[in-house]
Order: C-alpha cells, then sequence, then structure tokens
C-alpha cells in the first residue's frame, strides 16, 4: 500500500512529512518575528529540522500533511514579537490559528488573515494588536471560535462583518470598543450557533431591544453571555426574553440596569448556573428568581436592593435551596435579620456587608453581640468571614470543631478573645486563616502546629508576648503573607533566605521587640515591614538581592535603629533596578551619607518616598524630579544642603488636582494590601493606611538648605502639604503661590524669607495650618478671613510685618480714624 502524501516511507528523505512550501511559508514567518525566548528554535533549514511537522507549535493532517495547526500561545511574559508576515496565505490548509499572549507592538491585525478561509479557530487576544478590526475577518465562513479579547485601543464601528459567520459558537471581543457599533444587537441575535457571546468591556451602546429586532434566527443554544462593564439599560431584557431558556451563565454586572427586573426577562430559566447583577441601580429580586431552580451562584452586590432579608431568602429558597453555593449581596439596603441559612443546604460562600441590617455576623458591618455557636453546625461552610464588625465575647473550640471543609476563616478586627485548649487540634485545614486583632495571648497559639497548607497568616495586635517557636517557621510552605505586627515578640529572627519558597511573600514583623541583625530575607520578597522594633547592625542582606526577578513593593524600617554608612546604602542598582517598589520607607535611623542620584532613576513606581530623621548630607539630586508617580516626598530632619531643585515641577503626579485613588495598594495572590507610612501631618506624626494615596505633600524641613524657594514649586497644584521650616531659605515668598488651592498645611516658619506675603495667599480656602513665623517677612498681611483666622504667632518673628491678627499696626493705619472722632478734636 502507497502511504499518503507527505507521509513516512522509511526510504532516505521520505520521513519527512511536511510539505515543502509550507515549510517554506513557515520560515518566511518566522523571518519576521523577534523570538527572544527561543521558542521557534527548532524551526529551521538543517537536515535534522526540515519537518515542520514536528516544530513547536505546528501540527500537520496525518493524511495528507498539510500544516493544518498553528499554535503560538507561550506564557504572557516570553511573547514573540515583531511582525506578522504574508507568508501564512501559503497555509491554506490552516484550521487552527492561536497567537494568545504575544506582543506585536500595536500593530493592526492583518487583513489577509481574512484569506485563510478553512480556518475555524482563531485566537489572537492579549496580542498587543490596536487600530480597527479588518473586516476581511468576514470571510472566514467557516469560522467557529473567535477571539480578539484584550487587545487594548482595538475598535470596530460596525459588527456586520461577523453576521457573514453563520458557524460561528463561541465569540470573546472583550476590551473591543464597540461604542459606535450600533449594530450590535442586531448581528449577534443572528447568529444561529452561537453558545458562547464575551462583550465584556466593551462600551456597548444602549440599543433599543424591541420587536423592530428580528430574532427569529436567533441562537437557542446561548449557554454564556457576557455585557458586563458597559452601557447596557434594561432594554436588553427583550433580547433575554427571546434567549433565556439555554443561558446558564450570565453577567450583567456594571451597566445601567435599573429599578426593578421584570418577570418576563427571566420566562424559562430552567438552566441558568450563574448570576451577576452587581453594580447597578436594581432595587429588588423579582419573583421569577424562585424558578432558577439550577442557580450556583448570584451576585447582585452594589445595587439599591431594599427587601426584608428574610423575604430575599424565601424567594430564593424555593427552588435553589439545594444547589445555591455563593450569594453576594454587598453594599445594598438590606434590611431585618439573617434568617436560617442552613435552608441553603450546599452553600458555602455569603457575603452580606455594608447592608442595613439588624444582626448579621459577617464582614464589613457595625454588628454587636456575640457570634452564635449555631455557627458550628454548617458542615458544609467552606469561608466564614464576620471581619471589622463589633463582636465581642470568646470564641471556643464548639464554634469551629465541626467545620471539617472550613479553608478561609477571618475573625479580624473585633474585640473577640479566643479560648482554644493547648491541646486541641482542629477538624480543619486552613488555607487563609485571619486573626488580626483577636486576643490570643500571652503564649503563641498552639494549634497552629496543627496547620500546614496556610498561605495567609495575620495573628496581629493578638497580645501575645512570646517567642516565635521553631516549629512555626518550617510549617507551611506554601506561605506568602505573614503579620506578626504589633504583638510583644521578642529574641531574634532566623535566616529567612530559604522560608517562603512557594510564593514571592509579604512579611509584616512591625511593632515588637525582635531584636538582633536583620536576617537574609527571602529573594523574592515584595514587601518588608520591620519598623518600631530593635533590630541593629546593617542593610548589608539587602545587598545579596541581585535576582533579575525580584519585586519589591514595599519596604518600611522607620524606627527599626538601624545604622549603616554610604557605602552600604549605596545598593547594586541590580537590585532596585525595575522594582515595583511603590512605598520606600527608612525614617527615624542612623543612614549618613549622600542621598544616592539612582533612587530616581531605578524606582520608576515609587509613590512614597521617606528618608527623614536621618543623617544624610549633601544636595538634594535632581534625579529625584524623575519619580513622576511621587506622591508623598520626606527628606526632613537631615543635614542636606544646597537649593531646592528647581526641577520638581516633573512630579507629575502632584501637578494633579483630580482625586487620586484613597490607598495605595498593589495585589497579593488572592486580596490587595494597602500600603501605610507614618507622615508628619500639622506637626504631629500620623499613621496613613486606607487615605494614604490622597496625600501630596513635600517635607524638606529642618535641613541646611538654602537659596530661594523656586516659582516651579507652584506648577504642584495637587500638593496638599508644603513644609519648609528650619532651612535657610532666602528670597520671597513664590508669587503663585495662590494657585495651589488645595493646600492645606504651609510652613515656611524659621527661615529668612524677604519682602511682602503674596496677596495670592489669601485665596487659598482650604488652608488650616499656616506657619510663616521667624522670617524677615515684610509690609502688610493680606486681608482675607482666612489669614485673618489664624493666630499671632502664625506671623510672629517678622518685625517689619504689621497688620491683623499682629498687635502692631501699618504705617497710616493710626491716622485713618473715624471722621466724627478726628472733627470732635
Amino acid at each position: 500500500m502507497k502511504p499518503a502524501v507527505g507521509l513516512s516511507t522509511g526510504d532516505e528523505d521520505a520521513d519527512i512529512k511536511c510539505i515543502e512550501r509550507e515549510r517554506q511559508a513557515l520560515l518566511m514567518f518566522k523571518q519576521g518575528l523577534i523570538d527572544e525566548y527561543g521558542h521557534l528554535s527548532l524551526w529551521g533549514n538543517e537536515d535534522d529540522k526540515k519537518d515542520c511537522c514536528k516544530w513547536r507549535g505546528v501540527s500537520c493532517s496525518n493524511q495528507t500533511g498539510h500544516v493544518t495547526m498553528l499554535n503560538l500561545q507561550f506564557r504572557s511574559y516570553m511573547p514573540l514579537r515583531g511582525n506578522i508576515s504574508s507568508s501564512l496565505i501559503g497555509l491554506q490548509h490552516l484550521n487552527y490559528l492561536n497567537m494568545k499572549y504575544n506582543d506585536f507592538g500595536g500593530k493592526q491585525i492583518p487583513a489577509f488573515i481574512g484569506s485563510l478561509k478553512n480556518i475555524r479557530h482563531l485566537d489572537l487576544s492579549n496580542a498587543g494588536f490596536t487600530g480597527r478590526v479588518p473586516y476581511q475577518l468576514g470571510n472566514l465562513t467557516s469560522l467557529q471560535y473567535l477571539d480578539l479579547s484584550f487587545n487594548f485601543d482595538m475598535l470596530s464601528e460596525k459588527l456586520e462583518w461577523l453576521s457573514q459567520l453563520s458557524f460561528l459558537e463561541y465569540v470573546r471581543l472583550n476590551q473591543v470598543n464597540l461604542g459606535e457599533a450600533t449594530d450590535w444587537l442586531q448581528v449577534v441575535s443572528r447568529l444561529p450557533s452561537l453558545t458562547e457571546l464575551q462583550l465584556r468591556g466593551c462600551n456597548l451602546p444602549s440599543v433599543i431591544a424591541s420587536s423592530s429586532v428580528s430574532f427569529g434566527n436567533s441562537s437557542r443554544s446561548l449557554a454564556h453571555l457576557d455585557l458586563s462593564l458597559n452601557d447596557v439599560s434594561n432594554s436588553v431584557y427583550y433580547w433575554l426574553s427571546n434567549s433565556s431558556s439555554s443561558l446558564v451563565y450570565l453577567d450583567l454586572s456594571s451597566n445601567k440596569l435599573q429599578g426593578p427586573i421584570p418577570d418576563s426577562a427571566f420566562p424559562n430559566p430552567t438552566s441558568l448556573s450563574y448570576l451577576d447583577l452587581s453594580n447597578n441601580q436594581l432595587v429588588s429580586v423579582p419573583k421569577s428568581f424562585r424558578n432558577l431552580c439550577r442557580l450556583r451562584a448570584l451576585y447582585q452586590d452594589s445595587n439599591n436592593l431594599t427587601d426584608l432579608l428574610p423575604n430575599l431568602f424565601l424567594k430564593l429558597s424555593n427552588c435553589s435551596r439545594d444547589t445555591l453555593e455563593i450569594l453576594q449581596l454587598n453594599s445594598n439596603m438590606l434590611r431585618g435579620s439573617l434568617p436560617d441559612i442552613t435552608l441553603f443546604s450546599s452553600l458555602k460562600e455569603l457575603h452580606l456587608y455594608d447592608n442595613m441590617l439588624d444582626v448579621l455576623y459577617l464582614n464589613n458591618n457595625r454588628f454587636t453581640g456575640t457570634l452564635t455557636k449555631s455557627i458550628g453546625q454548617l458542615s458544609q461552610l467552606e469561608l466564614l468571614d464576620v471581619a471589622s464588625n463589633s463582636l465581642k465575647g470568646m470564641i471556643t473550640e464548639a464554634h469551629l470543631s465541626n467545620l471539617s471543609r472550613l479553608t478561609y476563616l477571618d475573625l479580624s478586627h473585633n474585640s473577640l478573645i479566643l479560648n482554644f485548649g493547648s491541646g486541641w487540634v482542629p477538624s480543619f485545614e486552613l488555607n487563609i486563616i485571619r486573626l488580626g486583632a483577636c486576643k490570643q495571648g500571652p503564649q503563641f497559639p498552639k494549634w497552629l502546629q496543627t496547620q500546614n497548607k496556610f498561605s495567609e497568616l495575620d495573628v496581629s495586635a493578638a497580645e501575645i508576648s512570646d517567642t516565635v517557636p521553631n516549629w512555626f517557621w518550617d510549617l507551611s510552605p506554601n506561605l506568602y503573607y505573614l503579620n506578626l505586627s504589633h504583638n510583644h515578640f521578642t529574641g531574634m529572627l532566623p535566616d529567612l533566605s530559604q522560608k517562603f519558597t512557594a510564593y514571592p511573600p509579604e512579611i509584616d514583623l512591625s511593632a515588637n521587640s525582635f531584636e538582633g541583625p536583620i536576617p537574609p530575607i527571602p529573594l523574592t520578597v515584595t514587601s518588608l515591614i520591620l519598623f518600631k522594633n530593635m533590630f541593629s547592625g546593617s542593610l548589608s542582606f539587602l545587598c545579596q538581592i541581585s535576582d533579575e526577578h525580584f519585586r519589591l513593593n514595599g519596604l518600611q524600617l522607620y524606627d527599626a535603629i538601624i545604622a549603616f554608612t554610604q557605602q552600604q546604602f549605596h545598593w547594586r542598582v541590580t537590585f532596585i533596578y525595575d522594582t515595583q517598589l511603590t512605598v520606600l520607607d527608612l525614617g527615624h535611623n542612623k543612614i549618613s551619607g549622600i542621598i544616592p542620584a539612582w533612587i530616581g532613576d531605578s524606582l520608576p513606581d515609587l509613590v512614597v518616598l521617606s528618608l527623614r530623621s536621618n543623617n544624610f548630607h549633601g544636595r538634594v539630586p535632581v534625579q529625584v524630579c524623575h519619580l513622576r508617580r511621587i506622591q508623598v516626598l520626606d527628606l526632613s530632619q537631615n543635614n542636606i544642603s544646597g537649593t531646592v531643585p528647581q526641577c520638581l515641577n516633573n512630579l507629575t503626579a502632584m501637578t494633579a488636582n483630580k482625586s487620586s485613588n484613597a490607598m495605595i495598594r498593589y495585589p497579593l495572590r488572592t486580596d490587595y494590601y494597602n500600603d501605610h507610612a507614618l507622615l508628619v501631618w500639622k506637626r504631629k506624626d500620623s499613621e496613613y493606611r486606607n487615605t494614604l494615596g490622597l496625600v501630596k505633600s513635600i517635607d524638606l524641613s529642618s535641613n541646611r538648605l538654602y537659596g530661594e524657594i523656586p516659582e516651579e514649586v507652584t506648577s504642584l497644584v495637587g500638593l496638599i502639604s508644603l513644609n519648609l521650616p528650619k532651612n535657610s531659605l532666602t528670597g520671597p515668598i513664590p508669587s503663585k503661590i495662590g494657585g495651589l488651592t488645595l493646600l492645606n498645611s504651609l510652613d515656611l516658619s524659621k527661615n529668612m524669607l524677604m519682602r511682602a506675603i503674596p496677596e495670592g495667599l489669601s485665596q487659598l480656602s482650604l488652608l488650616g495650618v499656616l506657619d510663616l513665623s521667624n522670617n524677615n517677612l515684610t509690609g502688610k498681611i493680606p486681608s482675607s478671613t482666612q489669614l485673618q483666622s489664624f493666630d499671632a504667632s502664625t506671623y510672629s518673628g517678622n518685625p517689619e510685618l504689621c497688620g491683623l491678627p499682629l498687635p502692631n499696626k501699618c504705617p497710616g493705619e493710626e491716622q485713618a480714624q473715624d471722621p466724627a472722632i478726628k472733627g470732635a478734636c
């Protein structure tokens, strides 16, 4: 029997089953690519590389030898770059093309892809394409799967080209801008084979779905529909009423749905398993929800629900009492008490925080009382979160002993006392343990020795006065978040460099009594907070870090009694370069030397830089002006000399007067870490956490700066606080200072400033702290309700300054008497 064309026969060169013209097409395609990671290293002309069917990412037909699949999806951080060669047209038998997670540098999707008419699967998502979606894709009449998602700045003004693809089953256009595609609903409703449609964050226009839109050819097999993060309005219900019978997954979150949901929107929802209606303006749960007999997850948080919670539970428990696993109703206006949640036998997660409920043992409310022991009867419970309430009383083994499936426990930030026997062995294995502010001391909680799978552990502020037992450090190989802060731990830390090996860790050991040198830390640490301990020695352990994948988001060592010199502080740039550090706080130590210039060039994401209260000297390096994201710059209480840099107007984040995110946060694997810092605010040390991102301040006080305050400072219109006291600054107060309209605190005291106070200062209506004392200012204090409201000490120590609130009047004011009095004389 003769072999099929291109298949092996055993003769010389006969085992090369790749068709030559297709092999050459692939090699030309490779020439246009930049392959930094060697993905295509086996593609070549050498004798041992001639069979292109054995190349990575290439598959051929066993019958014909034609290339039928090209799968070039690699890890997102190891992409292919460059250009897509038109030589791909030579692969006319190709039915599968996947270039996901590559980076084509903002190029447009090549129109010639529309010539590959046998393509059934096309995935170009997350590939760095921009521009218009080529209408030629409408020629791919065999296409069943299309994914162009997450190519930012990609748009399609019409979707008419989709209407020709009658075999389409899966359409994913997430983040493609369809803001002008008013035909989107008409087009997708005509795709008879459609099974999944994802149009998340597409800026969809709110078109009217009514009897004028034909649904005669609509798919009756549509199972997955995601229209979240758009401007879809209530008109979508008409379409749903014609399509909902087959839906399994429906996401309409973050749209413009308002008022009640009509029962007609879900006339026959027999298959619906996942429903997300969160972040809309809905006011109630419709009666039709009692027919959702397969519902496993319902998200309706951040709406305007005003139902009584027992009534809402009654609607849902009719049919889904045995199927519902996740119920999320956060941030509504629900009322009443928590009903018997054992009605839902499969319930694993219940989220009801930020409502108006009377009694509810769940997170972020204001509930009081104790945690009922009946919680222990929920034997199917996997997640228990009652954090951030006002619960009090004692938690014993009886509360938790029957929760054998529990993996997530958060009792933090209440007034609870944990009273577990020293020999207690829980029936569960926890992944997340959050017990911050729960009293557990004075001994280290011994029951933790039974847990060896946890990835997060928070026992902060637990009144523990003990050493950390040796067994703890080798307990869980999955640990990546550890918070032992604000206790009374003593002793020395072990070598941590070989701990926390599974994931990049965050470590907070602050506000304890740890002593001795800071030990070596893991190369992958993303946040290290050690302030308020009794450490001594140097930071030489940081010099050992040179891993190219090192990503440190936060480093806080203030008040840690660290002493090291400029030589030690000059860490290698390979350590700090290209990190994602957002907060660098080394305040209240004994660091000496000059401020290294590389801080400005190598920390592009820095938001907070605090080197206050050290022994730095020399000038402020101009490279500090390269920190375009910096919002808090504190170099106070050092021996810094020279002038205030004129380039401060390059601090872009401070030139914006728009509100920033309140929190400086960066992602953990299952949550977010909110950064914090110790700042001087209104002359007091204050620790900022949830509002750190709103603070924009410069503090150069208590140094040896001289020269004038540069006019460029007045470009920083987002500044809330400017502190320059206790220097030797001369010249006038900048004339345009009135442009800093958000300024709440201004301290220029104890300098040698001269001339008059600018009139613009009277325009700062938000000013709550002002100190211009002990300078050489002259003339009259400008008149305004704001400036005259301050105490006379604000302006004292300026002998030539006059006018209210100072007692000395300005020249000519003595003669400006009432005319009647003057005539009487």
